[in-house]
């Protein structure tokens, strides 16, 4: 039997839905979705067996115009993941068609992509109607010498078997890169502090996501087979720590009883969550936050 693996890149815009493509490819949820912009931070690789396949997904940080460190550490990040793959995966969001992002996109697509083959997937078709799905297929491969596109809708799931198969068979041959029932390279203390991060986004509103990360201390296992987990959760500023907190702590319990409930889920077993706050106001420009998230500190430069 002759196996293939490789790695392949989500690119595009914020919310263009790179990180609902890469869970539905894998099967379960290994990536932070939640409706809010730039919620991605680290490459998270999921891993889909399709037939004798391996396909290693880098879910990139939505390509912008980065303004703070972070920001720019991000999209150096989201060019890298594209530059290390086999094949490049262009989502674009059908209802939003070609924007000023997705121009600027394509204007570096061709130097990242070198000979790689890079296929254009064009998402939330259920949001338009078919006469514009084709007149903007035409106008992005007019633009761009795509391989293949694909019109599919990640959330309900049309067209991603077809994407699925597609890059199986266009993979290298080589022997798997992981064992076969592994869905994720991500440390467990990495998907546990993303799993705790996206239900802050998902409660907080406004600027204050963007302003906090949480890392997970301290993984205990205890005898009963259960797991004890701490984690810090850093704000910039003492306004941000109530916040966070909420009225008579409302607000963090309810965090951290979502967070330990999805993280039993994935695990399969049973989970003390322990989360804490702290204010570090210069946690931005702290090269220890950004290894603990999966980006290079130096990328962030001007």
């Amino acid at each position: 039997m002759t196996t293939r693996a490789g790695f392949v890149a989500l690119i595009g815009e914020p919310n263009a839905g790179k990180s609902t493509l890469l869970n539905r490819m894998v099967g379960a949820k290994v990536s932070i979705v939640t409706h809010k912009v730039q919620t991605t931070r680290a490459r998270i690789r999921g891993v889909a067996m399709e037939g004798d396949s391996q396909i290693v997904f880098v879910d990139t940080p939505g390509l912008f115009r980065p303004r703070r460190r972070l920001d720019r550490a991000m999209v150096a990040a989201a060019w890298g993941g594209a530059a290390d793959a086999d094949i490049i995966v262009m989502l674009v969001e059908a209802h939003r068609g070609v924007t000023e992002g997705v121009e600027q996109i394509l204007e570096n697509l061709a130097e990242v992509a070198g000979d790689r083959p890079v296929a254009l997937a064009i998402n939330k078709i259920d949001r338009v109607k078919s006469d514009v799905l084709l007149g903007l297929t035409k106008d992005l491969n007019d633009r761009f010498g795509f391989v293949q596109t694909y019109l599919i809708s990640a959330e309900k799931g049309y067209g991603v078997d077809d994407l699925r198969k597609w890059l199986a068979a266009e993979l290298p041959e080589s022997p798997w890169l992981y064992p076969e029932d592994q869905i994720a390279d991500l440390p467990m203390r990495m998907i546990a502090a993303e799993m705790t991060r996206e239900k802050l986004t998902l409660r907080l509103h406004q600027e204050l996501p963007y302003q906090l990360t949480v890392e997970t201390e301290s993984w205990q296992e205890r005898k009963d087979g259960s797991a004890r987990v701490d984690q810090m959760i850093y704000v910039a500023r003492d306004g941000h720590k109530g916040i966070v907190l909420g009225k008579k702590g409302e607000t963090i319990k309810a965090i951290s009883q979502l967070a330990r409930e999805e993280l039993e889920e994935f695990l399969g077993r049973k989970v003390h969550l322990f989360l804490q706050v702290k204010v570090r106001e210069k946690w931005m420009d702290e090269a220890e936050r950004y290894s603990e998230m999966g980006l290079d500190f130096k990328d962030g430069s001007e």
